[in-house]
């Protein structure tokens, strides 16, 4: 594990017109970025480190002060973005630090709701990103699409199946795939807001006030299902949760079915990092979303 060098503490220094920091705590737990605590006498901030030749960071603190444009913070805490340097080609993104507690999530639920409904409001007309984004360590494109189904489909599902070895999953089963997300979306009418776009249980929490917390996010404009569907793939969200976001935003007919349709990017995305076991759990989910 890196450890921050002397260039990198003395450039966050100098930004932020602070001295040394009186205490700097490494924070282990994530796969792509080191972390760290760094604290000073009056505040602390959360840091994360990429050293990778890709722009992870940067794209994260676009979706962060994207995402914090849009929410109520009455409900909902979004890590404010402090500083993004380049330290000799080394990504630094410091944010402002959050303590949070195991609690309810009915402000995480309200809040996302309400975030949900404020970007929606603003009626974008075309589904996408202005930026090239990640996923976990796969690239996820930029561009717009005027048909939320072209969006899905072309910006999203396809790049990851043309990443999968077609010893693994063949040419014929793709098209039946793409054939079989076409028939599932065409007489639903998307919602199109500014998404999380990585809503899994390790990505939120509950500062000490009980509002929700995301963070980490891969944020894109999509059909606002999108985020709850992927809270139901890991597990993590309680019934409250649900019930204070379907208060602002109804659960539509069909969703139970579109869960499986805009997971399978996520499903897509974990076979194509990480291989393995996952190569035969994307087997089993195809073969489930072909036969809804």
């Amino acid at each position: 594990m890196q450890n921050l060098s002397n260039n990198e503490v003395n450039e966050i220094c100098k930004q932020l017109g602070q001295s040394s920091p009186k205490n700097i705590k490494q924070i282990f737990g994530g796969d792509i970025h080191e972390s760290w605590l760094i604290e000073f006498e009056n505040k602390k901030f959360f840091l994360k480190r990429n050293q990778r030749a890709r722009n992870f960071l940067e794209f994260e603190k676009h979706c962060l002060n994207s995402l914090r444009s849009n929410i109520d913070e009455e409900d909902l805490i979004i890590p404010k973005v402090i500083l993004y340097l380049r330290v000799n080609n080394v990504e630094l993104l410091l944010m402002d630090w959050v303590d949070m507690q195991k609690g309810d999530q009915k402000k995480l639920g309200k809040g996302l709701g309400k975030m949900h409904l404020k970007s929606g409001a603003t009626n974008q007309k075309k589904f996408g990103y202005p930026i090239e984004g990640f996923i976990g360590l796969i690239n996820q494109n930029k561009g717009w699409e005027e048909n939320w189904i072209n969006c899905f489909i072309n910006l999203r599902i396809k790049p990851q199946l043309s990443i999968i070895k077609e010893s693994l999953l063949d040419i014929k089963t793709k098209d039946r795939i793409i054939k079989k997300i076409r028939s599932e979306l065409i007489a639903h009418e998307p919602i199109n807001v500014l998404v999380h776009g990585d809503l899994w249980s390790g990505n939120v929490g509950t500062d000490l006030g009980g509002r929700g917390v995301i963070f980490d996010p891969a944020s894109w404009w999509a059909d606002s299902e999108v985020d709850i569907a992927m809270t139901k793939l890991f597990g993590g969200f309680r019934k409250e949760f649900y019930e204070e976001y379907y208060k602002i935003m109804p659960k539509k007919e069909g969703f139970e079915k579109r869960i499986l349709i805009y997971n399978l990017y996520h499903i897509l995305n974990h076979a194509n990092m990480f291989g393995g076991g996952y190569l035969n759990q994307l087997q089993d989910y195809i073969k489930e979303i072909l036969n809804i």
